[in-house]
């Protein structure tokens, strides 16, 4: 992983090679790869103190086992025991499941604590969020067998993935995904080239109305990022944000691209996000002294 888009070497392409901006390597937690419910999770705590927001990215293969036998699935999954067992196919069943797992094991290793002890639910449109948890925004996506999770404390987060080999037709889809600025810089790479182009821009077009809750809703062609950065342009090409937004697109299993939209509040945020811990001492006990002297006035 190295914090640039990369086409897989192959016919349909040669490498396409967009390095992420500084400012946006320094804003973006690299994806980490975990292999299951045993992580490794150090690095997504370690992302999450540093920079605010983690993304995780696994197959759902690798969580097969604990969908399988784990005793206390019914607790991990929490509402979403009732749909797991209601849905007939099998290969949809374990996606289901290990897509969720996947998402409560990373937010728990986000905030230090027990995925059972989190409780996941579901916006209009689907998009998962922590249930008493409105300070941490969730992001999750999946493609063929990869699932990609995105979580963060400072602000809105969106992940999109897509196969590296998709191909992507220019001339059928540049009218609706592309603004006049992109389709000028799309036409400038070789032919050969453009497809990886305009699949890096749809991923990060698709993170970023993702973040925003928007989805498809919102028209991928009034809206663009440059063919040589991920900075947030408008229509005619000029700059369309003020450094709230960060933007990232990342090799992932040598055939997937995943990109990433996070935005920041300006807030200030707690770095102590851990449930257990993150209310103020001094609040609580200025509570426990009125509950105290609630019941010695007899209230």
């Amino acid at each position: 992983m190295t914090g640039v888009t990369v086409a897989d070497p192959a016919p349909w392409a040669e490498p396409v090679a967009v390095p992420a901006s500084a400012f946006d390597a320094a804003r973006i937690s690299e994806p980490v790869h975990v292999s299951g419910p045993d992580g490794p999770w150090h690095q997504v705590r370690e992302d999450m103190r540093l920079r605010g927001n983690a993304v995780v990215y696994t197959t759902w293969g690798q969580w097969l086992a604990t969908a399988v036998t784990d005793p206390a699935l019914r607790s991990l999954l929490g509402r979403d025991w009732t749909r797991y067992r209601r849905t007939a196919d099998p290969v949809v069943r374990f996606r289901f499941v290990a897509s969720r797992l996947a998402t409560k094991f990373t937010a728990a290793a986000a905030l230090d604590t027990r995925a059972a002890d989190l409780d996941l639910a579901y916006k209009i449109g689907g998009r998962p969020y922590l249930r008493g948890l409105d300070q941490i925004d969730v992001s999750l996506t999946h493609t063929d067998d990869l699932i990609a999770v995105g979580v963060s404390r400072n602000g809105r987060i969106g992940v999109d993935a897509e196969p590296a080999g998709r191909t992507m037709s220019f001339d059928l889809m540049q009218e609706h995904v592309c603004t006049p600025a992109e389709r000028v810089g799309l036409e400038r790479l070789p032919e050969a080239e453009r497809s990886a182009g305009l699949l890096r821009l749809w991923t990060l077009k698709e993170a970023y109305t993702k973040a925003l809750g928007q989805g498809l809703r919102l028209g991928f062609s009034e809206f663009g990022f440059g063919i040589g950065s991920g900075g947030l342009l408008a229509p005619d090409g000029t700059p369309a944000a003020r450094g709230e937004w960060a933007f990232s697109t990342h090799k992932a299993l040598g055939r997937y691209l995943i990109s990433v939209a996070c935005h920041d509040t300006g807030l200030d945020t707690s770095r102590d996000t851990a449930p257990r811990t993150m209310l103020d001492e001094g609040f609580m006990s200025a509570v426990a002294d009125l509950l105290g002297a609630s019941a010695d006035d007899g209230v």
